[in-house]
């Protein structure tokens, strides 16, 4: 059985001291600074909002969301040795769906100086996507939090979704998020 570990970012051990009923409200992905974009398909009104779950014998806990991956930056970080022009001095930037013929990119990491691209590396983001399966445990742990399904918020649909993009880059204006502060 799965077990929800994480929920909107939040751990689930803790679960008596965090206030559920607001972050379950609010629907905040705190890996992407914004409502959570994984919902149920038969209501696309509400969110899933699991990150990690247990899983399996051995009870490893499991990224089953790919936006976990964002945490601190740490993932571009951790690719920055594959921009092999890169150099001290160049700005380090990061550009989201990026549109390919064929379908699109997750991120790219841009190695750039004085607005000149230097190096770049597409980064394709993978975790185990099972975020629909897990909504039972999902549903009998906030029951047990005291958050019945019936009484968890639903965005009004008359106001307009946040923008689904990062505000653009402040060193480059473009439709980006820069690692390099």
């Amino acid at each position: 059985m799965n077990r929800v570990l994480e929920l909107y970012g939040q751990p689930t051990q803790v679960f008596e001291r965090v206030d559920w009923v607001r972050i379950v409200s609010d629907g905040q992905c705190p890996f992407l600074g914004r409502r959570c974009i994984k919902v149920r398909k038969s209501e696309p009104e509400r969110t899933i909002g699991t990150c990690t779950v247990e899983y399996g014998r051995k009870k490893a806990a499991i990224i089953i969301c790919p936006h976990r991956f964002l945490e601190r930056n740490q993932v571009f970080t951790d690719c920055v040795h594959l921009l092999t022009l890169h150099e001290p001095g160049n700005t380090l930037h990061v550009v989201s769906e990026v549109t390919v013929p064929g379908g699109s990119v997750d991120y790219f990491l841009v190695s750039a100086h004085r607005k000149s691209v230097k190096d770049f590396v597409g980064i394709e983001i993978q975790a185990l996507d099972t975020t629909g399966t897990v909504w039972p445990e999902r549903q009998k742990l906030l029951r047990k939090g005291g958050i019945p399904y019936s009484e968890e918020a639903i965005p009004d649909k008359s106001s307009p979704r946040r923008a689904s993009r990062v505000a653009g880059c402040a060193t480059c204006d473009a439709p980006q998020r820069c690692v390099a502060r």
